[in-house]
């Protein structure tokens, strides 16, 4: 469980560090991604980023405990 976390916190860490590059490929402008802005009111809701990184999470933990 202690090497799933760590390994968890470095991919975190690493996009963390990668993220005005990763903000280049569209991640965050998806269709279904909710933007609502109202004056000086804005509020985002990733649901379809947050869908793509889950699935690919996903893949990545299922093939490092295979």
């Amino acid at each position: 469980m202690s090497r799933t976390l760590i390994i968890i916190g470095l991919i975190i860490v690493a996009l963390g560090i990668l993220w005005p590059w990763l903000g280049r490929l569209g991640l965050g402008r998806l269709p279904g991604d909710i933007l609502i802005q109202r004056g000086s009111f804005t509020i985002y809701i990733p649901i379809a980023t947050g869908l793509l990184v889950s699935i690919v999470l996903s893949a990545l933990l299922w093939l490092i405990n295979r």
